[in-house]
């Protein structure tokens, strides 16, 4: 666990130091500012339209960091050429590829809280109140990028650019996101054998939409209850494992030269 927990922290580090984390408060900002403008408006329409606006930057914003952030680690310790020293330590390769999520998904989380809590003061300074929904939003949220993450890392052993493992795993994380939920209503109006294919990925692919709770916020309704929560984090945890295992998998047998 030492070992998994320093390759982590030398990934955290890196990121501070590539000041990816300029892009966080910008977008911050921005955030914040759209959130400030519902103080002109009266109209709960108005208001619920902007806070979607901001939970969507939310959104994109923890996927373009966990996504990019993830999808070049393997890949830059291979051009570096240090990934042989640092395998030449009592280290095996299971342990940099826990290491190395480990760090990514911290580092987003991190990105995650600072934004979430600047968008539920915003909004309490206006409302008045912070519901426990933040909260949950914030952890499944969060939970939902830990699957992204590992997704990321096998990519980024099996695919050779950067570029194409970030194109590839932002197309299939945001379908999942978009149309993942409705593929097995899509599939009972199509012939077979196409019918089963597509029934076949519904209940393969991880649904990332059970992780969303930002109609919780938008529309102020009660916060969803901990056992729900508990269940959905159970099955992030589950394909989290699954990705992560085979990438443990893959880079054992993949040649670094």
């Amino acid at each position: 666990m030492n070992k998994i927990l320093a390759v982590s922290g030398v990934v955290i580090r890196e990121i501070y130091r590539r000041k990816d984390f300029y892009v966080l408060f910008i977008l911050t900002v921005l955030i914040t500012g759209l959130m400030w403008f519902m103080n002109f408006f009266h109209d709960e329409q108005i208001i619920r339209f902007i806070k979607e606006i901001c939970l969507v930057l939310i959104w994109i914003s923890g996927l373009v960091i966990a996504i990019t952030t993830a999808a070049r680690q393997i890949p830059a310790e291979r051009e570096s050429r240090t990934i042989f020293p640092l395998l030449a330590k009592p280290i095996a390769r299971w342990q940099v590829i826990v290491g190395k999520f480990l760090g990514c998904w911290l580092a987003t989380g991190i990105a995650l809280l600072i934004f979430y809590i600047f968008f539920a003061l915003v909004s309490a300074s206006r409302e008045h109140t912070i519901s426990a929904g933040y909260l949950e939003a914030f952890w499944l949220h969060w939970q939902m990028l830990g699957i992204v993450i590992a997704m990321t890392l096998l990519g980024s052993i099996t695919f050779t650019a950067p570029s194409s493992n970030m194109t590839i795993i932002f197309i299939v994380t945001l379908g999942i996101l978009v149309m993942g939920g409705f593929l097995h209503l899509i599939a009972e109006r199509m012939s077979e054998p196409s019918a089963s294919l597509l029934t076949a990925i519904y209940f393969t692919i991880p649904h990332l939409e059970l992780f969303n709770m930002s109609e919780l916020i938008i529309h102020d309704w009660p916060s969803a209850p901990w056992i729900d929560v508990l269940l959905v984090t159970l099955y992030g945890f589950s394909y989290t494992a699954f990705f992560l295992l085979a990438a443990c998998l893959v880079f054992r047998r993949k040649a670094l030269n």
